[in-house]
């Protein structure tokens, strides 16, 4: 049976199904992407990493800085 076969009710019904999922997944999504995107929840958790690698980094530069004006 195609759509154009198909009564207007079943039609009506699909429409509406698909609609209605398609308003999960919109929720769904918004609701991850505030998640992900916390500002406050990702600095809590990634604030030691984050430190740790700015620290050495800034140990690497300033042994590297000063060993441009240190003589061997």
């Amino acid at each position: 049976m195609n759509a154009s076969t198909m009564p207007p009710e079943v039609l009506e019904n699909q429409a509406a199904d698909q609609r209605r999922k398609l308003h999960n997944r919109v929720v769904e999504l918004k609701s991850t992407l505030r998640e992900t995107l916390d500002v406050r929840r990702n600095a809590r958790e990634y604030l030691a990493p984050a430190a740790g690698v700015a620290a050495l980094f800034g140990l690497v530069l300033g042994y590297g800085f000063t060993g441009m004006f240190t003589r061997r």
